[in-house]
């Protein structure tokens, strides 16, 4: 690719797809001043350039019932439980994001789920890996 580099016009694209990926090429041009054919270039240079990884939406869990919105922060035992860890929190239906973290913990998990019983076994399962503390949302603010 000849032009690599991101210049402003690239992140004003980005910023309004962040904003609305539901907006045309046509919409995105009239806003940084191109036509949509050389936003959907543009566009396809930050996929291809690895800045835009794919699409996605925001959605309100609670209304399908994922009423319990949980923070996990474990603490693995030993070095050797790391793989195994990470094979499970892969298979884990309601454990939404996992992130490898320094400093407080070795993971933080993200869960969603619609009943505590679930939660629980979630729970029962993690002290295979290691010890947790665990965290409820209450309300989320942004």
């Amino acid at each position: 690719m000849a032009n690599q580099a991101i210049d402003d016009i690239d992140l004003r694209i980005l910023y309004a797809l962040l904003d609305n990926a539901l907006l045309t090429h046509k919409e995105i041009g009239e806003s940084v001043h191109l036509t949509g054919q050389a936003v959907g270039a543009r566009i396809r240079k930050l996929q291809d350039l690895g800045v835009i990884e794919g699409y996605t939406l925001r959605w309100n869990p609670e209304k399908i019932g994922l009423n319990i919105h949980a923070f996990l922060t474990v603490f693995i035992y030993s070095n050797q439980s790391h793989q195994a860890f990470r094979s499970f929190v892969q298979l884990a239906e309601s454990v939404k994001e996992v992130h490898r973290v320094g400093g407080e913990g070795c993971y933080w998990l993200r869960i969603r789920t619609n009943v505590s019983s679930e939660l629980n076994k979630l729970l029962e399962e993690v002290l295979r890996y290691g010890n947790y503390k665990l965290s409820l949302s209450i309300e989320q603010v942004k």
